[in-house]
């Protein structure tokens, strides 16, 4: 439909213009059913080291990537170039120009030697980081790997902001009526070779995606490996919330696909896999958990909640909490009763949450949180 469009705008007749665009419209809002999506203008990548010349794709260096002409004779530095959609030759300077490959152009790509790394002489492990559009990269192990790949992790754009991903150079706006076909096309020809490297009888395939694409991935995937196990579960990234609009959201989510005979094994986790942010006393408090944060965690935000906590000073009984400290005020200022001292932050040092582990409240063991935004408070 993009493609279409794009025609229907070079009729310079008004009248049949609106027309034809009226009847496009119309068979676009017709009911369709399963994952439908556009096939949009291929993608294009410059090609920086191949030499102008006459034959070859071409487009404008910082010009869109997609927008390509055909070389039809060089002369004098000087380029006469044909457009993709056009009749007319236009001429650029040599200089302007890149040399542009669409997906599916034969590049025959290759892999070259940058750096490496030894962390671990006596290891016969190695890893291979590969710098390169993923499109391409994808291709060339598919001459070595095809069929043989265990598992594969894919973080793709998440297709949730303007600056967050490209299609042909360009970022792709939200509000753009094309957003998620765009997206899609993108997925599909990835995963497509993608399920080509994997090994048919005993492999996964596992993708992270938000809320933004998670439905429409669902379905692609379902249709792309329709024999194989597919199951989505959440991921906990922030156990404190996210802002969303008008909610917060903790977690994103991971599709598994699973491959053939692929089953999941079960495994001991250590303590580092609790979610929360670690300090020298995750093990006996999970302060993390306790500490306000995103939206109304500033004493501006919430003046009423914002009082000391008086503890002995041997750090083993709570006394109790003093009156509000009302913005404006310095906090040293609070008069703190003899043989106790406040749970808060100090001028010039940070609290040392580790000397706060546990004290004693009418018998029962209470955990005590004071956060860098001066939210004194506890929880039984």
């Amino acid at each position: 439909m993009a493609a279409l469009n794009e025609l229907i705008q070079k009729i310079e007749n008004p009248e049949l213009r609106a027309q034809i665009q009226a009847a496009a419209e119309k068979l676009v809002k017709q009911k369709k059913f399963g994952l439908v999506f556009e096939e949009h203008l291929p993608e294009c990548t410059p090609l920086y080291d191949i030499p102008v010349r006459k034959g070859l794709k071409v487009s404008l260096r910082g010009g869109k990537v997609n927008e390509t002409y055909t070389v039809l004779k060089i002369e004098s530095g000087k380029a006469l170039c044909l457009p993709r959609n056009g009749n007319e030759a236009v001429e650029f300077p040599v200089a302007d120009l890149v040399t542009t490959a669409e997906l599916g152009d034969p590049i025959y790509p290759c892999l070259q030697m940058l750096d490496e790394v030894c962390n671990a002489p006596d290891s016969d492990l190695w890893h291979t980081l590969i710098e390169a559009d993923n499109y391409h990269a994808l291709q060339l192990l598919e001459y070595l790997y095809g069929g043989k790949v265990d598992c594969i992790y894919i973080d793709p754009p998440y297709n949730s902001r303007a600056k967050d991903w490209k299609y042909n150079n360009d970022y792709v706006d939200p509000t753009d009526t094309y957003t998620h076909s765009l997206w899609l096309s993108m997925m599909q020809k990835r995963l497509k070779l993608a399920k080509k490297l994997l090994n048919p009888n005993d492999s996964v395939l596992i993708v992270t995606i938000d809320e933004k694409e998670y439905l429409h991935l669902g379905c692609l995937l379902e249709e792309m490996f329709s024999d194989a196990k597919i199951q989505m579960v959440s991921s906990v990234i922030n156990s404190k919330g996210v802002a969303r609009d008008e909610f917060y959201r903790v977690n994103e989510y991971l599709y598994v696909v699973r491959i053939g005979n692929c089953v999941p094994s079960s495994m001991q986790l250590s303590s580092e896999w609790r979610g929360n942010i670690r300090t020298s006393t995750t093990e006996k408090v999970r302060w993390g958990s306790l500490m306000r944060s995103g939206s109304g965690s500033d004493r501006k935000d919430s003046p009423g909640c914002f009082y000391p906590i008086f503890i002995s000073k041997d750090k083993k009984t709570f006394c109790g909490v003093g009156d509000v400290v009302p913005p404006g005020v310095d906090r040293y200022s609070v008069e703190i009763p003899e043989g106790q001292i406040a749970l808060a932050k100090k001028k010039k040092s940070p609290l040392r949450q580790m000397e706060f582990k546990k004290v004693v409240v009418r018998g029962q063991a209470t955990e005590l949180q004071d956060t860098s935004h001066g939210h004194a408070r506890y929880v039984q």
